[in-house]
């Protein structure tokens, strides 16, 4: 069990931190809090819930994160691919089924860690994730074009036409300072980076338009006109809980885990290579469980490792958890003495930062390269892309996960069937004196239901062509139910037309699987030999 959940914290105290670490580590965790801070408001009043929100989400998510964390450097918190699961979640079942949904796939994050998926969801296909991560970008920019225009819309559709078609019938009403401040916030937040890393542009962005719009009284929508005053305490809460229809959230909360889980361990190998370490996939997995159960009932949102301030964490020195920490305890003391400040931020900016966030995770040029490749990926990446954009998240990752399977599963079937209908020349040749009445054939690959029925088809053709079939097993590293059940039915077919079989190269695990369904007895074991010289001899012997 210990090894199963090892946090990064405790096994660094073991072993010791220096002074010089630590103090990096408090100056890295310091800037990543101010990196934290716009986004995390910018987040959650994308997501449809009140900016306080996305604070206690980095806030106390972060700190569980990073004491837990099976990462040195990760930085815990909310992002940007959770705003369009939250927000439907938010608009079908309120904030009470946000917190109920979040908590279940807090659950499921620590199940998956349990039961050691960790290294498993790592192997998500690349296309795939493409896929949703340009369809999330592509939703948030649809969402934030109505702040950064300054439409005057009461209520905006949830569906993604319906949402553009309102846009073009309300353009008339553009507010021309809304636009411009969005303009000159996407502009800070790109090119701010030329004068200084060390504070990020959307912090600068947001004090420079906040001061200009309340020097100038400008008339734009602020985050006080829109959610009124923003909290500054941190309250436990508990929803209404119908356990008769618990079962409405799991689709929702498996959605969060696998999008979690996937974006945490991501983050998680990122920042590996950048401080040549190793985390331990499981134990974060536990650890973002572990957030996601407690942040909710606090009034946080679903949090995970965020790639951009974990790498943030790292160029600034950060190589402990410590860091991490300082960072949710930064963001604590900005809520305290800041918070009612922050509610004079314009929507207009928060618009222009999650535009530049969206720009950044829509990935086009991965997008285009496998535009350029294979029809498989660019089904997979469309697919999963077009979901997202179109119908929902939830079923773009489901649809994505199977699709993803079934065409993996066809191209090992099409390689093995491709391999094994042909004979290797050197083959021909060492055994050009075989009787005319022998065939040959090898299965290269693993016998199970994707291929197992193409295999048996293939065999049965040519082995009723001659009276004696060799079938060269030496490449069959497995054989499923399915596999066993379909070469059961092609040995019957051969021998009820009188063709003797004789196996070749069988490993150990497949003759196992073979003499459990009694196959090895249909076959005669005299015909099951362990290479192909001798069953070539064998297969000699009969034929006379």
């Amino acid at each position: 069990m210990s090894k199963l959940f090892e946090p990064k914290f405790f096994s660094l105290l073991k072993s010791g931190i220096s002074r010089e670490q630590l103090v990096s580590d408090i100056f890295a965790g310091i800037v990543v809090g101010i990196v934290a801070l716009p986004l995390s408001i910018a987040f959650a009043v994308a997501s449809g819930v009140s900016p306080e929100k996305g604070l206690i989400t980095a806030i106390v998510a972060g700190f569980i994160i990073s004491l837990l964390s099976g990462s040195r450097v990760q930085i815990g918190g909310p992002t940007g691919a959770f705003i369009i699961i939250i927000y439907a979640i938010v608009q079908e079942y309120g904030i009470d089924g946000l917190i109920i949904s979040t908590v279940m796939s807090g659950l499921m994050l620590i199940t998956f860690g349990l039961l050691r998926l960790g290294a498993l969801l790592k192997y998500f296909p690349h296309p795939l994730i493409v896929g949703f991560t340009s369809g999330i970008a592509v939703v948030i920019f649809s969402t934030q074009v109505k702040d950064a225009l300054g439409l005057d819309i009461e209520k905006l559709p949830s569906e993604f036409f319906e949402k553009w078609v309102t846009y073009f019938s309300n353009i008339s009403t553009t507010n021309f300072y809304a636009l411009a401040l969005t303009i000159v916030t996407i502009l800070i937040t790109i090119y701010s980076r030329k004068l200084t890393t060390k504070i990020p542009g959307s912090f600068i962005a947001i004090l420079f338009i906040t001061v200009i719009v309340q020097a100038a009284n400008l008339p734009v929508t602020t985050i006080e006109s829109f959610f009124g005053e923003i909290p500054n305490d941190i309250n436990f809460t508990l929803p209404t809980l119908d356990l008769s229809n618990l079962y409405i959230y799991i689709a929702p909360a498996l959605t969060i885990a696998l999008l979690g889980g996937i974006e945490s361990l991501l983050s998680a190998v990122v920042s590996d290579g950048m401080i040549s370490s190793k985390h331990r996939s499981n134990t974060e997995l536990i650890a973002q469980g572990v957030a996601n159960v407690i942040t909710p009932f606090f009034g946080g949102i679903p949090a995970t490792g965020a790639i951009a301030r974990t790498a943030t964490n790292v160029k600034n020195g950060g190589r402990t958890p410590i860091a991490g920490i300082v960072h949710s305890i930064t963001l604590l003391l900005i809520m305290l003495i800041f918070a009612k400040y922050a509610k004079l931020i314009p929507m207009s900016c928060l618009a222009g930062i999650l535009i530049v966030v969206a720009y950044n995770m829509s990935e086009w040029r991965s997008f285009v390269s496998i535009l350029r490749g294979s029809h498989f990926d660019i089904i997979v990446l469309l697919s999963t892309f077009l979901l997202t954009v179109f119908v929902d998240l939830t079923v773009a990752i489901e649809v994505g996960i199977v699709l993803s399977s079934l065409l993996f599963m066809k191209r090992m079937a099409d390689i093995g069937i491709k391999s094994s209908s042909q004979v290797d020349s050197d083959i021909l040749e060492d055994y050009s004196d075989l009787p005319e009445n022998i065939s040959i054939y090898e299965i290269s690959g693993p016998l199970f239901f994707a291929s197992a029925k193409q295999y048996t088809e293939v065999i049965k053709k040519i082995g009723l062509e001659n009276k004696i079939l060799i079938i060269r097993m030496r490449h069959v590293p497995f054989v499923d139910s399915t596999g066993l059940h379909n070469f059961e039915e092609m040995i019957k077919t051969l021998q009820s037309s009188g063709v003797k079989l004789i196996l070749s190269g069988v490993n150990s695990t497949v003759l196992k699987d073979l003499q459990k369904h009694k196959l090895t007895s249909l076959i005669e074991e005299s015909n099951i030999l362990d290479s192909f010289d001798k069953a070539v001899e064998h297969a000699k012997t009969i034929s006379l």
